[in-house]
């Protein structure tokens, strides 16, 4: 029998496997079948919108090392405040807010802003 985990739990192996590039698991174990994810190119469902969303951040970040800059759990919600940076491109700004249902995320909304590296390593942002 399988002890019920916290949400504290389950959102720190979230944070780990992802670091872990272990996409599959993390659904698995911590996404409920019905997710739905709310991000500026609109509204994602299920284990394929999680994996759309993961490809996406993937090209846009290839090989980025993220910091995970606040992690906050409060009533069956999390936030989680990020930075990343690739060879190309840099994020100062990202910020995931989580619900959780029967122990799993069952929504989870996303922004970020993907801004260019400058020659100099500084970052410019990508939009005007």
């Amino acid at each position: 029998v399988m002890l019920a985990r916290t949400i504290e739990e389950v959102f720190a192996e979230h944070l780990r496997l992802r670091q872990e590039a272990r996409l599959e698991q993390d659904l698995r174990r911590n996404y409920a079948h019905d997710v739905v994810l709310m991000c500026s190119t609109g509204i994602l469902r299920g284990y394929e919108g999680v994996r759309y969303s993961a490809q996406r951040l993937r090209d846009q970040l290839p090989s980025a090392k993220f910091e995970f800059v606040t992690c906050l759990v409060a009533d069956g919600c999390a936030f989680l405040e990020w930075r990343a940076a690739s060879d190309r491109f840099v994020v100062r700004d990202g910020a995931d807010s989580f619900v959780f249902r029967d122990g799993k995320i069952a929504v989870q909304t996303i922004h970020y802003t993907l801004s260019t590296r400058t020659s100099d390593g500084a970052a410019a942002d990508a939009k005007p």
